[in-house]
Order: structure tokens, then C-alpha cells, then sequence
């Protein structure tokens, strides 16, 4: 198996991995609006972290890392939701 088909599948794993076990949190946050044990900071972090692995996907030379981008695509949609709903907890339905 040449290094570069190697890459690619370790690739597949790692984004079918992350999304996985990172999407269930997502939905049932999303789901009950309960954001009462998650850290804010960590959202915004990991956001932000998300948005520029997509970015490293789509700069790469001289192709697109897809499963970088897409993973990460995924995940920043999620973050931003859980962020929004966890500001909109904390600082606009308390008060």
C-alpha cells in the first residue's frame, strides 16, 4: 500500500472518529437546550480552532485535504450552535 493511500484512510478514520464521538454531544445539547455543565470558553476555543483546521484543508498545496475540511466544517457548525446556545443561556434567558 503506497504512503499516500496510507495518509488518506488514517484521515477517513480520524474524521469518522471525531465526528462520531463528538456529534452525539452536539445533538442532545442542541435537542434539551441544556447548557448548565459546559464551559463557554471551551466552545469558543474549539470553534475557533475548527475554522482554522478548515482553512489548513483548503490551503493545503497542492490539493484540498478534504477529510480535514469536512471534519472540521462539521464540527465548527456544532460548536457555533452550542456556543450560541450557551450565551443565549447564560446572558439573555437569565435575565
Amino acid at each position: 500500500m503506497q504512503q499516500s493511500s496510507i495518509y488518506e484512510i488514517c484521515g477517513i478514520i480520524a474524521s469518522v472518529a471525531m465526528i462520531l464521538g463528538y456529534l452525539p454531544q452536539a445533538i442532545k445539547t442542541i435537542r434539551t437546550q441544556k447548557t448548565d455543565g459546559i464551559a463557554l470558553p471551551t466552545f469558543l476555543m474549539m470553534t475557533i480552532g475548527a475554522i482554522c483546521f478548515m482553512l489548513q484543508g483548503l490551503l493545503h498545496k497542492p490539493e484540498i485535504i478534504w477529510s480535514l475540511f469536512l471534519t472540521n466544517l462539521i464540527t465548527a457548525i456544532c460548536s457555533s450552535i452550542v456556543f450560541a446556545i450557551k450565551m443565549y443561556n447564560d446572558y439573555f434567558k437569565k435575565k
